[in-house]
């Protein structure tokens, strides 16, 4: 419906407008009435709807009606799969449809800097490219369905250590090419109806009152057409943030947020025109879902249950498979061990905790699938409540184990261990965990662990396992997700999203994560992820972008449409593989590329492509993947753009980030020409760089080596050459004039410098 939104502003007072910039309670946002404008809901929900019943707490954070519960961001990642992520974002609108709520809060595209961020679960990637990939194709599935996203949490926000109070000090260049990155796509190509603000300072501005992002770089930079919305009493200064960019005050801050809004108006602080702006983009949104409202519509429960179990089957990553072991044959005797496998670990702790409308429970799920000729048994093997060692459970473990064909012991991180509020301090699972592991080694040989966990932990046990499934939390039909790919009912496509390390101080924020009182510093830089690992030559415990088949993959072949353009065109990467196993199966085919020889620092190889291709044994397919120039640019903080250098650079394909089948490389003519300012203390060597520039100085450098005693005669010039290349190579301009006793004046040098700017 067309609705003349400016003509609705102007009958607004100035109460009602700055009204309708802070919620209504803790989930709604302000209507008029008189003007016709509803009073919209908001509510959590990343991968799952958490709508509070009537009778709920005033907090929010408890009773919710019942939702499908999707795996959490950690292993939807895994999946590699824009299309199966869309389908998870239709049936989360469709829900919202069904109970009359506007936007859902999510995703979330923070950056996992550390594995010890409490809402890693939360979270897609190390990598920006797969991060914003996966978000931009969950927020087209849910506003495919009328219901707007609020991608979250803009911007740096990846610790809960202090979360509401830290300042994250990250370099620019850093912020562009790994933090803002993981958004910036996401708003681009899914342009979410919201974007969530997050607690914590950006270089010594909170996030929400930072202009910088929210209004130079998400608005006017990237286009963003909607409003940004507070995270949960996220604002510090109400009418400041209004005028750095932050539109809607979440929750209702009873009337104080307004009153700020207000007075700054009145007294000329704040200009009504940007109030106006603000209501504007509120209004568009909120009229956005009211037309697209979809009234009596309910959708299908169990249809939806069973979308969870395909994406959880594919959201999982087989990380071992010794001697086959699995997939699990017919009629054997199964030990099952450990209380997930009865009580599931599903989901995440806090603001994304959802009420499933039913739960698939593991053991239940096997027995299902194991045959009739199979048996059963269960032992709990330990307790979830704490990590003492229970030696009765462990004994009754060890006997069921000597008794079975295979073991299967379900392991992982219970809920006290990671969750929104609070950030991890170590990566190991509980040690009651690992003693059970260890003893049902020396009692079974065939054991298989199935991990429920949100984030890496350490496998110091991994040797004495035959097979490992990191199940991540798979939501409510991850149990039955789990019994399909132990019995071979889905052959598992799963690769890791994120670097398993050997142990905690492999990673790359290991001294510098969480900071210090109120201040992180991030000192890694670039390198986060398999960043890092590749460039200290760190082999971690399981790359970025690993995981295992039932079947097996060849890459036969890789050709690019052209090896020579500009900067302005793009590449067509042609990629061939072949399934030589004797199952059907999916590879998920990754594409990095490589600067091969760069004027700044770069990364060893960065994520640019990826596709997951279905194969039937023996069959053979090629898929194209496209690279612009962002695929191959670097952010110039000189020239504030992405910049792409002249030169070759190396297309890298392989199944994972370590794991590099297939290499091309291309010539890249860069269009832009960055023309350097020259003073008195640019250095010699970066002068000599350029051929046409190093003649302009060679006539000084020898008054230089005069004045130095060093000689003019060719044979002695030789004698010195080396000594003087690197003497001069990090020496300033006025060098010349200082150490030339004379022979390089000051007039000649500030001469030079006009003809070097020229």
């Amino acid at each position: 419906m067309n609705r003349d939104i400016h003509a609705l502003i102007a009958q607004m007072t100035l109460e009602e407008k700055a009204g309708m910039c802070s919620g209504l309670d803790f989930w709604h946002l302000k209507g008029v009435e008189r003007l016709g404008i509803p009073s919209v809901m908001v509510t959590d929900g990343p991968h799952g709807l958490r709508k509070q019943k009537a009778s709920a707490d005033h907090l929010g954070l408890f009773d919710s009606v019942p939702a499908t519960c999707f795996p959490s961001a950690a292993g939807l990642a895994t999946s590699w799969d824009r299309d199966l992520i869309r389908q998870v974002g239709v049936a989360l609108g469709e829900e919202c449809q069904e109970e009359n709520v506007a936007v859902l809060l999510g995703p979330g595209a923070n950056i996992k800097r550390s594995p010890l961020c409490g809402r890693n679960f939360e979270y897609f990637s190390e990598d920006p490219y797969l991060s914003s990939q996966m978000a931009a194709s969950h927020i087209q599935g849910v506003q495919s369905q009328g219901i707007g996203t609020s991608l979250k949490h803009f911007a740096v926000n990846n610790q809960e250590y202090r979360r509401m109070t830290t300042n994250a000090v990250v370099d620019e260049r850093t912020l562009r090419e790994i933090y803002l990155a993981s958004f910036e796509g996401a708003v681009k190509e899914g342009q979410p109806w919201t974007v969530m603000s997050s607690y914590n300072k950006v270089n010594g501005t909170y996030a929400s009152e930072n202009e910088y992002l929210l209004t130079d770089i998400l608005k006017d930079e990237w286009g963003h057409e909607g409003f940004v919305v507070s995270d949960w009493g996220a604002v510090d200064e109400r009418d400041q943030a209004l005028a750095a960019g932050l539109e809607l005050e979440m929750p209702s801050s009873g009337g104080a947020g307004d009153q700020k809004v207000i007075d700054a108006v009145k007294s000329g602080k704040l200009s009504e025109e940007k109030l106006d702006q603000a209501v504007e983009r509120l209004l568009r949104i909120i009229f956005k879902y009211v037309d697209h409202r979809k009234n009596n519509f309910t959708y299908d429960r169990e249809a939806h249950h069973q979308i969870a179990r395909k994406v959880a089957s594919e959201s999982m990553v087989l990380l071992k498979n010794e001697g086959g072991i699995l997939p699990l044959g017919q009629g054997k005797k199964i030990a099952v061990i450990g209380p997930f496998a009865q009580k599931p670990r599903f989901q995440g702790g806090g603001s994304s905790h959802v009420t499933p409308t039913k739960l698939d429970i593991p053991i239940e799920e096997m027995k299902k699938l194991a045959g009739s000729n199979a048996t059963v048994t269960y032992a709990e093997g330990y307790v979830l409540e704490n990590d003492s060692i229970d030696e009765s459970l462990l004994e009754k473990a060890k006997h069921a184990a000597k008794e079975a064909d295979v073991v299967v012991v379900f392991a992982g991180l219970p809920d006290r261990y990671e969750s929104e509020g609070y950030d991890r301090t170590h990566i190991s699972i509980p040690v009651n965990q690992i003693r059970l592991i260890e003893e049902i080694a020396e009692a079974q040989s065939n054991l298989v662990v199935v991990l429920l966990n949100g984030a890496a932990v350490k496998m110091p046990w991994l040797n004495h396992t035959k097979a490992v499934i990191e199940g991540y939390l798979g939501g409510q039909a991850g149990g039955g997700a789990i019994a399909d790919l132990l019995f071979g009912e889905v052959n598992p496509s799963g690769k890791l999203a994120e670097t398993f390390p050997e142990q905690l101080s492999d990673s790359p924020s290991y001294l510098f994560f969480p900071g210090e009182e109120d201040r992180v510093e991030y000192r890694e830089g670039l390198y986060v992820g398999y960043r890092y690992y590749d460039a200290k030559k760190i082999a971690p415990l399981f790359p970025f972008g690993y995981g295992l088949s039932y079947t097996t993959f060849e890459y036969t072949g890789i050709a690019v449409d052209k090896k020579e353009l500009k900067d302005t065109e793009t590449v067509n990467v042609h990629v061939t593989v072949k399934n030589t196993g004797d199952c059907a199966g999916k590879e998920i085919i990754q594409l990095y590329v490589n600067d091969i020889e760069s004027t700044v620092n770069r990364p060893e190889k960065e994520l640019k492509g990826f596709v997951k291709v279905d194969l039937l044994p023996g069959e053979e397919k090629t898929v194209a993947i496209t690279l612009d120039k962002r695929s191959f640019a670097y952010y110039n903080v000189g020239i504030k753009d992405w910049h792409v250098e002249s030169g070759e650079f190396a297309i890298l394909v392989g199944s994972s980030s370590m794991n590099i089948h297939l290499q091309e490389t291309v010539n890249i003519e860069s269009t832009v020409t960055i023309k350097p300012i020259y003073t008195r203390n640019s250095t010699l060597g970066d002068i000599m760089r350029n051929p046409k520039q190093a003649a302009k100085i060679q006539k000084l450098i020898q008054g230089f080596q005069q004045g130095m005693g060093m000689g003019t005669d060719k044979q002695e010039a030789d004698e010195h050459s080396e000594m003087m290349e690197a003497m001069t190579r990090f020496m300033p301009l006025r060098a010349l004039a200082s150490f030339s006793q004379g022979a390089v004046s000051e007039q000649m040098l500030a001469a030079l410098i006009e003809e070097l700017n020229e």
